[in-house]
């Protein structure tokens, strides 16, 4: 029974993701200049950050094999820090490095491919000031930016540009974060 409850959810999601059109990337990004922390201005809602009540950052580190290592931080609720540590590859060696996958499970645990996260730089200001992190059903998706806060029209210029990729908005929450 529960096989068959997970097929209909993944069947469910493949045909939402065949219903819109095809998810676009930026041309092309400077892995190098990537790199370093982004603070997370909004997002919408998901499970694995639930715990999160603000201050959330990520910080990439371009690694001598050619991946990137991720650490997420924020502050919880009870002010407590939380640290998640990960790791980003290409999602293909030959596809553009604006299509990535993500994983925080353990090391021997990423040759199975279910633990694996799309991260597609679906925005990406030509300063590195902002981008937009999403993936192609359109479930997950964050706004980051070089600093705590982001210009309102900023942030409304990327906004529009990602509900013009099918996004609903509807949900999305506003990360609360320490002016720094």
């Amino acid at each position: 029974m529960i096989f068959l409850a997970s097929f209909l959810v993944l069947f469910a999601l493949g045909a939402a993701a065949a219903e819109l059109p095809a998810l676009e990337v930026v041309p092309e990004v400077d892995l190098q200049r990537y790199a370093g922390t982004w603070y997370e201005i909004a997002r919408l809602p998901n499970w694995f950050q639930k715990k999160c009540a603000g201050e959330v950052a990520a910080t990439y580190t371009l690694l001598e094999d050619g991946d990137i290592r991720v650490v997420n931080r924020c502050r919880t609720e009870n002010g407590d820090l939380s640290e998640a540590v990960g790791r980003a590859k290409l999602a293909s060696p030959r596809g553009p490095n604006t299509k990535l996958k993500v994983r925080f499970a353990p090391g021997f645990l990423a040759p199975l491919l279910f633990v694996w996260g799309d991260y597609w730089i679906i925005a990406l200001a030509p300063d590195y000031s902002y981008a937009a992190i999403g993936e192609p059903n359109r479930k997950y998706l964050w706004i980051l930016a070089r600093a705590p806060q982001l210009d309102e029209a900023a942030l409304q210029a990327v906004l529009e540009q990602v509900r013009a990729q099918g996004y609903d908005l509807s949900g999305l929450l506003r990360t609360q974060q320490t002016e720094r």
